[in-house]
């Protein structure tokens, strides 16, 4: 039986320290690959966190090949062109009830990938936020967190 390790990733929507949060997650992904059996990155599409996230994945999986991990991507709810995010994505995950308000959705989301995660890699620096809304509930949780900036584990 294949040995997934789940990897969800939060952040803010602007970095400010972009080369060398690149450089972070690059290094985090061959890590990864090179030291698990299998790994489901989960990613949002909510500002330049994530978009770089995805790419970082996409470029390492380019050099380093699929055959041990898949991108996907976890949405608060459907959004337009998603035709582009299945060409893009190996797989797209809406975890939140269409019932939900769309405010109320992302909060929801990023529960989801605190409870459906081995590890959870965090651009937080700012206290205020989404990002550190869940940053805190993983941290509540117990969850093993990776954070980027200051290679910072719990």
């Amino acid at each position: 039986m294949l040995d997934i390790y789940r990897v969800s990733f939060i952040g803010h929507r602007d970095i400010y320290q972009y080369r060398e949060i690149e450089n972070e997650l690059e290094k985090v992904i061959y890590d990864l690959l090179y030291s698990k059996e299998y790994v489901e990155f989960y990613v949002g599409r909510n500002g330049d966190f994530d978009i770089m996230v995805a790419s970082v994945i996409k470029r390492v999986q380019k050099d380093f090949g699929n055959h041990n991990s898949t991108l996907i991507l976890v949405l608060p709810y459907p959004v337009k062109d998603m035709e582009y995010y299945e060409k893009y994505y190996d797989e797209i995950i809406l975890p939140v009830s269409s019932k939900t308000h769309y405010k109320a959705a992302i909060t929801e989301r990023n529960k989801w990938f605190i409870d459906n995660t081995d590890l959870l890699i965090a651009y937080v620096i700012k206290d205020k936020g989404g990002a550190a809304q869940c940053l805190n509930m993983a941290i509540k949780q117990n969850r093993k967190i990776l954070r980027l900036c200051n290679s910072e584990e719990t």
